[in-house]
């Protein structure tokens, strides 16, 4: 696809400087995604690490993070991660792993940046146990006004930073067949804590 080509090669350009655009997802953030995390772990957009070090080992057994970027998870490689880890270098619009590895898929700002989110969304769902859990801690568009302005000046966040500013990130959510169980409001909304869960699986599926 030409517009993960395009990302890609802007990620593996900045991944040197993304440390310090990283610092605007703020540490009491992650840990309000993070404290959702369970058992085995894929981390989409793993980036470079900075939840690495937050996960609790009591919680989580492994992680396994995802990046389409070399550049990014050389930086991912110099974090200290309080639990087992493996990054590998995938895209999260097309997973190589088998249907329901995880216990939870999280990804925290990351598909403001994914070109098609939805499909990034299947393949979180896929990918999930059907007792798991998909974790997202997203920039979402807010109603009114704000909103209004976010979609102005979208064209110039995503052209300076590869950043959607106004995603309606739930309804996509939705549309790939995850089930919301809790949405939480985060700096007033501007982001969201989301945590779906998967349908539940049909009589035919159980008997399988």
């Amino acid at each position: 696809m030409r517009a993960t080509a395009h990302a890609k090669r802007r990620y593996d350009r900045n991944a040197r400087f993304y440390h310090y655009a990283d610092r605007q997802i703020r540490r009491e953030w992650r840990l309000l995604a993070l404290a959702e995390a369970r058992g085995a772990v894929l981390e989409l957009g793993v980036g470079t690490g900075g939840n690495l070090p937050l996960y609790d080992p009591h919680e989580v057994s492994r992680v396994t993070g995802v990046d389409f970027s070399a550049a990014m998870l050389a930086g991912a490689y110099g974090r200290t991660p309080s639990v087992p880890c493996d990054l590998r270098l995938m895209d999260v619009q097309a997973l190589e792993f088998p249907d329901q590895s995880f216990d939870t898929v999280l990804a925290t700002c990351v598909f403001c940046t994914v070109p098609d989110p939805l499909q990034g969304l299947r393949e979180a769902r896929r990918v999930v146990r059907p007792d798991g859990r998909v974790v997202l801690l997203e920039h979402v568009r807010v109603p009114g006004a704000l909103g209004c302005l976010q979609d102005v000046l979208n064209p110039l966040t995503l052209w300076l930073m590869g950043e959607n500013i106004n995603r309606r990130t739930l309804d996509y959510v939705r549309m790939a067949g995850l089930l919301p169980e809790r949405v939480d409001e985060v700096a007033g909304g501007l982001v969201q804590l989301i945590v779906a869960k998967p349908p539940p699986r049909s009589r035919g599926e159980l008997m399988l």
